[in-house]
């Protein structure tokens, strides 16, 4: 069953469908590596080939393999609205106490520290697609080019 376009759009102004935790893709991929790493038994190839020179770097990959195995868990099929994404979401919990859809209803959205959590991984993707979702609404922005 196909999700609804409300329950693909976060509170934010993103998209559940451009997120790698909600597609899968990157913790398929890192599963599938562990599963290869395994079977060519790379920990004893890496920890020969860190005692060289040439290998230093090889000493970390017990950090490495470990790190995919946190990435192997990054899923996430339930998006924001449903219980998913971070627990802890400030935007998420602002929202549901205004009652409103999303930021794009809010009338402090312009100013909204908030939103600024989001920076570091999305520059102003989520603002401009709030924009675009207050002009066009919510199923014009699922069609459309979104940032991210």
């Amino acid at each position: 069953m196909e999700p609804d376009n409300l329950t693909i759009t976060t509170y934010c102004g993103l998209c559940c469908l451009d997120c790698h935790g909600y597609s899968g893709k990157i913790a398929d991929l890192a599963r599938d590596l562990r599963k290869e790493l395994r079977a060519a038994q790379y920990e004893k190839f890496a920890k020969t080939i860190s005692a060289t020179p040439f290998g230093k770097g090889f000493e970390n990959y017990p950090k490495c393999y470990e790190l995919l195995g946190q990435m192997v868990k990054f899923r996430c099929k339930k998006g924001c609205r449903n219980g998913g994404g971070p627990p802890f979401c400030e935007i998420r919990k602002c929202c549901r106490e205004k009652n409103i859809t999303g930021c794009w209803e809010c009338d402090s959205v312009e100013p909204c520290e908030k939103l600024d959590i989001l920076n570091a991984n999305h520059g102003d993707g989520h603002r401009k697609n709030l924009a675009i979702i207050k002009k066009n609404g919510i199923d014009e922005f699922i069609k459309c080019k979104r940032h991210f």
